[in-house]
């Protein structure tokens, strides 16, 4: 049977020559960066023409690259690290409801240790607003924490703007860009953003394997102690063949942002068409104006996500939901209770589907319609 891969959000394969060049420096580049003999100048060599272009992608300086495992510990570093540097300026922390647990998680935790969090809820199609941003900034206010593309329905803030209101403020500015990293054209400057996560298998690069980009002027208590590595701020020899591949993810991401963006933005209008034709009845979960291209959340009225997932996983279509299926009782997703309250019938048949550089459009044509077959036999 004919597989379809439509979870990219969820993680993605890697590229062809991602892969290529990993083999290539696992092969040849085995030194450790930190040693200053040959081999390990060779390593380091490789890390730095990485830290350069991951610098250049988001109009960052190489120095304020922080290499880490991935998104997750990107999150955690910059939420700990900038909390317990500015603890002395004040103790309340600003997030959203649909962050990524790596972002929710640590913000219960700084709670337990005395920081205050206001989560500030969105409306119906994801997204914060400005002005309950700013009736929430106290001066005590430390570190604002928001999300450029949400990972499940794909909303994209206002980070510019939101930028532009803290940039007078003493509050450090975090975004979790996992997901809009490579789909979206990101400055950091132009944003007035101080702390931004990034990991690598998002953008068809290995999975273990991220960057932390910290502003020059911001101050960051590491998390990990032990060698000098990443300029004392992440200890630990450094994944030197990931990162590389991660090198050559970004390169190729640059390369086809364009092209990507215009296909995907295709496959969603194809996508919902076909359903349309098939008299399907669904709704978009989030806005298809401020959206990330790759992402495409649907609620099918009268189904159920169980049902619908393992239906769609027997004809061959790897998708996901906004809800964690666990031992057959399903966990409601956070971002869709933020989005439209606990009692909303969205929560239980909404589905996910996401795209990548090797989904085609034969592809979205057989799950669209696959997706329909299934959802009028699931309502019959």
């Amino acid at each position: 049977m004919e597989r379809i891969y439509l979870d990219h959000a969820a993680t993605t394969p890697m590229h062809p020559r991602v892969i290529e060049k990993m083999m290539e420096v696992m092969s040849l580049s085995f030194g450790n960066p930190s040693s200053i003999h040959s081999y390990g100048r060779e390593a380091r060599h490789r890390i730095d023409l990485a830290r350069a272009e991951l610098a250049r992608s988001i109009g960052a300086k190489e120095n304020e690259i922080i290499f880490t495992s991935g998104g997750t510990e990107a999150d955690n570093l910059a939420l700990f690290g900038a909390a317990e540097s500015y603890q002395h300026q004040g103790k309340h922390i600003i997030t959203t409801q649909i962050e990524h647990h790596a972002v929710l998680h640590a913000c219960k935790k700084l709670e337990k240790l005395g920081f205050e969090v206001t989560y500030l809820p969105v409306d119906e199609t994801g997204l914060i607003s400005l002005s309950e941003l700013n009736e929430a900034l106290r001066e005590d206010t430390i570190l604002v924490s928001i999300m450029y593309g949400n990972n499940e329905v794909g909303t994209i803030q206002q980070i510019t703007e939101i930028g532009q209101l803290l940039k007078n403020h003493q509050a450090v500015f975090h975004t979790d860009a996992v997901q809009a990293y490579g789909a979206e054209k990101i400055d950091v400057n132009e944003s007035f953003i101080d702390l931004l996560s990034v990991t690598a298998h998002k953008i068809n690069g290995p999975k273990g394997t991220g960057f932390l980009y910290a502003r020059s002027t911001v101050k960051l208590a590491p998390r990990s102690f032990g060698g000098d590595q990443e300029r004392k701020r992440r200890a630990g020899t450094e994944n030197v063949a990931s990162i590389a591949g991660f090198h050559q993810a970004v390169i190729i991401a640059n390369e086809e942002r364009s092209a990507k963006r215009e296909k995907f933005f295709e496959y969603k209008e194809i996508f919902q068409e076909k359903l349309r034709e098939r008299e399907v009845d669904f709704k978009v979960n989030g806005t298809l104006e401020y959206s990330l291209p790759h992402v495409l959340n649907l609620s099918f009225p009268g189904t159920s996500v169980e049902a619908m997932l393992v239906n769609l996983d027997l004809a061959g279509i790897a998708v996901s939901s906004g809800s964690a299926c666990t031992a057959g009782s399903i966990e409601p997703s956070h971002v869709l209770v933020a989005m439209f309250g606990k009692q909303s019938e969205r929560l239980i048949n909404s589905i996910r589907f996401s795209f990548g550089f090797n989904t085609t459009k034969e592809e979205i044509i057989k799950a669209a319609e696959e997706t329909a077959r299934i959802v009028s036999r699931l309502k019959k």
